[in-house]
């Protein structure tokens, strides 16, 4: 187990517990779970980013060096 799904699941523990109304047992598994879910969701996301600024600069590198491409209406 990763540290950051240690504190993950404290945190989550700790914001469920100031409710009062239950256990902090369910708050540390989705704050573990919340982490484990980032773990995979942010790498992603920022290569899709990346990938899709990469494109876009392309895309006005090539308008820039071959002029405006006509569109079609």
């Amino acid at each position: 187990m990763k540290a950051s799904t240690i504190i993950g699941g404290l945190i989550g523990s700790a914001i469920d517990k100031r409710s009062g109304d239950d256990s902090s047992v369910d708050g540390a598994l989705i704050g573990a779970g919340v982490v484990t879910a980032a773990r995979v969701i942010v790498p992603i996301a920022v290569t899709f980013a990346v990938g899709w600024l990469a494109l876009r600069g392309l895309s006005k590198l090539t308008d820039s060096v071959l002029g405006q491409r006509p569109t079609e209406s």
